[in-house]
C-alpha cells in the first residue's frame, strides 16, 4: 500500500523535514528587512525600493488601516493588480492581524457583491480603474470605505505625466459616492498615532483566496500564516535552486491567485529576493521583459509557456540567466514539456522545467519535479512534511502503487477551510484512521512505487462511454502532438448508445488552413494513438480557446457552448 514515503530517497540534500515560525505574514518580511535592509525588494517600472523602505511604507499603511478602525480578525479586501501598493495593503493587513481577501481587478459586479458579503469586508483597496464596479456593488453588503489609488501614486513626477496624457486618460470618471477614500488623504491618516504592537500567531487567518469557480460554485478558502509561511519555505528547500547571487524573480503570475501570491512574490520576499512587479502583460511583453530584465526565476501557467516558445525576440536569446523554470496551475502536457526543455537547453539555460501540482486549498504548490529527476508524465515529489496518498474514490481507503485513485494531502498548507461552507469543508477535510487531516482534491492520480505522482484528471471531466473511463487531459496530449494543432480541449457529450462521446476543439497553428482535410488528418492522427472507444467523434476547429481569468482552458464554456447549440438544434426539430 502506499501509506510510506517512498519519494523521501530522491530528496538528496532537501531535508525531510523544517521548522516552521510560528509569526505573521508580516513578520516574515520584517525579518528579512532586519537582515537586508539595503537589499532591493521590489522593482517597479524601473524603480527600485530596498527592504528598509519597503517596511516602512508597510508600517505607514498598517496605521492608516488601524486609524480606520481595522482589527484583529477583520477582512479587508484587496483588488489590485501586481504593484507596490498591493504589497503595502497585504502586509499591512497582516501587521493588523487582518485578513486579506485578495480577488481578481477585473471581477464583475455580481462577482464582487459575493465576494463583500462571503468575506464580510468593510474596506477595500483598489484602483481608480476598478472603482465603479464596487460603488455599484456595494449596496447591502456592510462596505464602507473604498480606498482608491492608482499607479500614478507610485511614479515619479515625469512618469506620472506621461502616465496622465497616456493610459490614465482612459480611466472612467468615478461616480460620486461619500465612502470613497483617495489615497493620498488615506495614507495622511498615518502622520499622527503610534501602532500598537498586535500578537499574530501562525495558526490565526491570514488570507481568504476565491477557487476560480471553473469546477462547481466559487468558494472562499481561508489561509492561515503558517499555510502561506510553510508553503513558501517548502518551496525554497525543493527547489535547490535560490542563491542570494541569483535571486531575481520576473512576478507577472496575479497576486490574487495562490500560484502568485506565494511562489510569484512572498516566497521570494520572506528570503531576501528581488520581485520585478509587472502589473498588466501580454506574451510578447513578457518576452522581452525576460530578455530585457534577465531575472533569475519565471513561473507561470503552461499557456504562458506555449507563447515562449514562439516568441521571435526569444529567437536568439541568452538564457543562461534564468536558475529555476516553473510551471503549474494547469495540466502541462509531453509535448510542451519536451519542447520547453528544449527550448531552455537551445538557449543556455541548464534548468530544466521543473512543473509541480497543488490547489488553492493548500495555497499553491505541494509537490515538485526534483531538482535533476523527471519522469515523463509525473508532477513531482511531495513537498518536505508533506503527505500524498492515493486512495479508492468516496473512501480514505489507500491503493496499491500504480492504481488509480483520488489525490489525498496533508501537511502544514492544509486551508483551515471554505468560508461559510461547513459541509463542503467536511467534504474537502477528512480525518481518517491515522489521526491527520487529509485534503480529498477531487483530482484523480496514480503514484509509483518511488513516490512519483502523475495527475489525471479532474472527476468532473471524467468522460465515461460505454462503461469505460477516458480522460481529457490524455486525449489532449495527443492532439497537441499533431504538428497543426496549437492546443486542445476535449470535453463528453451525450450519445444515445453509448452515453457519453468525445468532443475535440482544437485551435489551429499560425498559418493553417481550417479545411475538411486537416481535420481528417488530426482524427487519423487520433486513431493511430487513441484507443478506438476514446478518439473524439466530433472535431470542432475554433480560433481561439476560452480562458479563466489565471489563463486555464474554460472547458465549462465548452460545455455550456455545446449544451447550447443543443438545445437550439432540439428546438428546431
Amino acid at each position: 500500500m502506499n501509506d510510506g514515503m517512498p519519494w523521501l530517497k530522491h530528496y538528496g540534500d532537501v531535508p525531510a523535514n523544517l521548522d516552521y515560525p510560528d509569526y505573521s505574514l508580516y513578520e516574515a518580511i520584517k525579518n528579512t528587512s532586519e537582515k537586508h535592509p539595503d537589499w532591493v525588494a521590489y522593482e517597479f517600472l524601473g524603480r527600485n525600493v530596498d527592504y528598509k523602505s519597503f517596511l516602512k511604507r508597510i508600517d505607514r499603511f498598517a496605521l492608516c488601516l488601524y486609524k480606520l478602525g481595522v482589527k484583529k480578525g477583520d477582512s479587508v479586501m484587496i483588488c489590485l493588480p501586481n504593484c507596490p501598493q498591493a504589497l503595502y495593503a497585504f502586509y499591512g493587513v497582516s501587521r493588523c492581524g487582518a485578513i486579506a481577501t485578495m480577488i481578481h481587478p477585473l471581477s464583475v459586479k455580481n462577482e464582487i457583491y459575493f465576494y463583500l458579503k462571503n468575506s464580510k469586508s468593510k474596506i477595500v483597496i483598489t484602483m481608480d480603474i476598478f472603482c465603479n464596479n464596487f460603488i455599484e456593488a456595494k449596496e447591502g453588503t456592510g462596505l464602507e470605505k473604498i480606498v482608491v489609488t492608482s499607479l500614478k501614486d507610485e511614479l515619479n513626477l515625469l512618469k506620472g505625466l506621461i502616465y496622465s496624457f497616456t493610459s490614465g486618460r482612459k480611466i472612467p470618471s468615478m461616480k460620486e459616492c461619500d465612502c470613497l477614500l483617495m489615497w493620498k488623504d488615506f495614507m495622511a491618516l498615518s502622520n499622527e498615532g503610534v501602532m500598537p504592537d498586535i500578537k499574530v500567531k501562525g495558526k490565526d487567518s491570514a488570507a481568504i483566496l476565491y477557487s476560480g469557480g471553473t469546477t462547481g460554485k466559487t468558494k472562499g478558502i481561508l489561509l492561515s500564516n503558517l499555510n502561506i509561511n510553510a508553503t513558501a519555505l517548502q518551496t525554497l528547500t525543493a527547489s535547490q535552486c535560490f542563491h542570494y547571487e541569483n535571486r531575481t524573480i520576473l512576478s507577472v503570475m496575479p497576486m490574487f491567485h495562490g500560484f502568485g501570491l506565494c511562489i510569484g512574490l512572498h516566497t521570494f520576499l520572506m528570503f531576501g529576493g528581488k520581485c520585478i512587479l509587472v502589473p498588466k502583460f501580454t506574451p510578447e511583453s513578457y518576452a522581452k521583459l525576460i530578455v530585457k530584465k534577465r531575472p533569475n526565476f519565471i513561473a507561470g501557467v503552461p499557456t504562458l509557456f506555449e507563447h515562449i516558445i514562439r516568441a521571435d525576440i526569444l529567437e536568439d536569446a541568452d538564457l543562461s540567466c534564468l536558475k529555476g523554470v516553473f510551471v503549474g496551475g494547469d495540466t502541462l502536457t509531453i509535448e510542451l514539456r519536451t519542447k520547453m526543455d528544449s527550448f531552455l537547453s537551445k538557449h543556455g539555460c541548464k534548468s530544466m522545467l521543473r512543473e509541480g501540482y497543488g490547489l488553492t486549498e493548500c495555497v499553491t504548490a505541494s509537490c515538485l519535479t526534483p531538482k535533476n529527476e523527471h519522469r515523463v508524465g509525473s508532477i513531482g515529489i511531495p513537498f518536505p512534511d508533506t503527505l500524498y496518498k492515493i486512495v479508492k474514490i468516496g473512501t480514505a481507503e489507500a491503493v496499491p502503487y500504480g492504481q488509480e485513485g483520488e489525490i489525498c494531502i496533508s501537511g502544514p498548507s492544509v486551508m483551515i477551510g471554505y468560508v461559510d461552507e461547513p459541509e463542503e469543508t467536511a467534504d474537502t477535510l477528512r480525518k481518517h484512521a491515522d489521526g491527520k487531516v487529509w485534503l480529498h482534491t477531487g483530482d484523480l492520480g496514480v503514484m509509483d512505487e518511488e513516490g512519483f505522482v502523475y495527475f489525471k484528471q479532474r472527476f468532473k471531466r471524467m468522460i465515461i462511454s460505454s462503461g469505460y473511463n477516458i480522460y481529457p487531459s490524455q486525449i489532449e496530449n495527443i492532439l497537441d502532438m499533431h504538428p497543426a494543432v496549437y492546443s486542445s480541449c476535449a470535453i463528453g457529450i451525450s450519445d444515445d448508445l453509448r452515453q457519453q462521446v468525445v468532443k475535440a476543439f482544437v485551435v489551429l497553428k499560425k498559418d493553417i488552413e481550417k479545411n475538411d482535410a486537416v481535420i481528417k488528418d488530426i482524427k487519423n492522427h487520433c486513431y493511430e494513438n487513441i484507443s478506438r472507444y476514446a478518439v473524439p467523434k466530433e472535431i470542432e476547429i475554433i480560433d481561439e480557446m476560452p480562458r479563466t481569468k489565471v489563463g486555464k482552458v474554460a472547458y465549462t464554456e465548452l460545455e455550456a457552448y455545446e449544451r447550447s447549440k443543443n438545445h437550439i438544434e432540439g428546438m428546431t426539430h
